[in-house]
């Protein structure tokens, strides 16, 4: 089990991240409570998680399916109110085990992956929320549809594959301005209708949620650091 000082300091950061939040939030004019906090837990333990959990948290951000299967059921046994979100990129022959795990898919980006998801979902009868995520700095080492193709794969994703898409999702390239990605994934956002932006990390999220993210993703900043490379968080 997590000593109590372990137990205690991801608590206390836990809190100060939603002390933050509330911050960024009313100085944008905003409710906090329209903010959703997804706590990273990728390359975490169990024992590490759980006090966090006790805490009161519930959203929580994997990004490998793999890892998410080793941990997350038993602690969904004892916190079933926790709702799972897949931050990572998914690819297609694990689809399965993501639409029985994940509460959330943030990662939709490309046709195959939409066509798999909806062939899963409606076998398991599971219509799972999904946030279509958009590579703003079009990086080619990273997921996502280009910008110029958002749009028509948003409606893609809708019309043709019938997904519950309710949202945007990017992640900034970390050596530009991350107001500029966010302005533009929220630009993308409001011209398709949707209400929801998954953008923000540890060292952004504040940045994030004046352009209107409400859902923001931090992992390090509740966690600690990590022994890995950190990516999506």
């Amino acid at each position: 089990m997590p000593t109590d000082t372990t137990a205690s300091s991801s608590a206390e950061r836990l809190a100060e991240v939603r002390q933050r939040i509330a911050d960024a939030a009313r100085q944008a004019s905003r409710a906090p409570e329209d903010i959703t906090l997804i706590a990273v837990s990728k390359t975490f333990s169990a024992q590490a998680i759980t006090p966090v959990l006790a805490a009161g948290q519930r959203h929580f951000g994997e990004n490998r399916v793999q890892e998410a299967r080793e941990k997350w059921p038993g602690l969904k046994e004892r916190y079933p109110d926790v709702v799972l979100h897949l931050i990572g990129p998914l690819q297609t022959n694990k689809v399965k085990h993501a639409v029985r795990l994940f509460d959330v898919i943030h990662t939709v980006d490309r046709p195959k992956l939409a066509a798999e998801l909806a062939r899963e979902m409606e076998k398991r009868g599971r219509q799972l929320p999904v946030f279509v995520q958009v590579n703003t700095g079009e990086e080619p080492q990273k997921a996502g549809v280009p910008p110029r193709q958002a749009d028509a794969f948003i409606k893609a994703c809708r019309e043709e594959y019938g997904l519950n898409v309710v949202g945007c999702m990017c992640i900034p390239p970390v050596d530009e301005e991350p107001a500029l990605h966010f302005a533009l994934l929220r630009k993308i956002a409001e011209r398709n209708g949707l209400r929801q932006l998954s953008m923000g990390m540890s060292h952004d999220f504040e940045v994030a949620i004046a352009f209107g993210a409400t859902h923001v993703r931090v992992g390090s900043a509740i966690f600690g650091p990590r022994k890995l490379p950190a990516h999506g968080e």
